[in-house]
């Protein structure tokens, strides 16, 4: 089964987590979640295979972040955020099945492998 990573090939955390995966031989889907961004419906399911809450997957030091006024919002506020701003999701994001793992550091991705 490949793995699905969420990836920008504009940062370097991203690349790396790329880069290890590919080395160990793993069948990577790249998605450039920028350029394709998940739905809340995706995000949600993630966010849950990840076991955390929503802000734990966002860039809170984002520009975007701070223009929005996300401090003080709801789940399903944050979700629809990230939704419709995806420079608001960390990266890099990793998926395999029911797992997936945020790449910070990029070796975490392995623990798909």
């Amino acid at each position: 089964m490949a793995i699905e990573l969420w990836h920008n090939p504009r940062c370097s955390k991203s690349r790396q987590a790329l880069s290890l995966l590919q080395e160990a031989g793993a069948e990577v889907k790249v998605v450039e979640y920028l350029k394709t961004p998940p739905t809340q419906k995706r995000l949600k399911e993630v966010i849950a295979m990840l076991g955390v809450e929503p802000r734990a997957v966002m860039r809170v030091n984002e520009k975007r972040y701070r223009e929005l006024e996300l401090d003080e919002v709801s789940s399903p506020a944050l979700i629809k955020a990230m939704a419709e701003n995806p420079i608001l999701i960390e990266r890099p994001v990793a998926i395999k099945c029911s797992k997936a793992v945020i790449g910070r550091p990029p070796e975490d991705v392995e623990s798909l492998l």
